[in-house]
């Protein structure tokens, strides 16, 4: 893996959202929202999402171990300090060896984008899993999308 990119769907539409990722050659899309069914998801609600990138022959999984949970999320909205959640989003991935547990079928994937929410990786945890996620495994280019 010599790159690992991420991606947050809101402020893009479908359009955008899925011209980025063939222009990035993108071949799987590992979803790391804890809630992927609801109205909100828009274009990516799990079940249509995998049949949008299925017509582009990208692949999909949702990697939960990387999702942070409601409580954390309740936490970090109440103050947004990011330093703090970035310590407890950090401990959590820690407490359930989410990057020791990648499937092989993940990480042989030349082209790995992670998705999000969030419009830019900034403040985002898609940025501190793909940070985490490079260091176990040679450091690979990091892009965001």
């Amino acid at each position: 893996m010599d790159k690992i990119y991420t991606i947050g769907f809101t402020k893009k539409s479908a359009e955008d959202f899925f011209s980025i990722l063939q222009k990035n050659k993108i071949d799987l899309v590992a979803d790391v929202r804890l809630n992927n069914k609801g109205q909100l998801a828009g274009y990516t609600k799990e079940r249509d999402f995998k049949y949008f990138l299925s017509l582009f022959g990208i692949n999909f999984t949702h990697l939960i171990d990387f999702a942070p949970t409601k409580v954390l999320r309740k936490e970090y909205h109440k103050d947004w300090d990011f330093a703090k959640y970035r310590t407890q989003y950090l401990q959590l991935l820690k407490s359930r060896h989410a990057v020791a547990n990648l499937a092989e079928s993940v990480l042989s994937h030349n082209n790995l984008c992670l998705l999000c929410s969030e419009p830019k990786a900034d403040k985002c945890h898609r940025r501190l899993a793909a940070e985490e996620i490079a260091q176990q495994f040679n450091n690979p280019m990091i892009i965001h999308l």
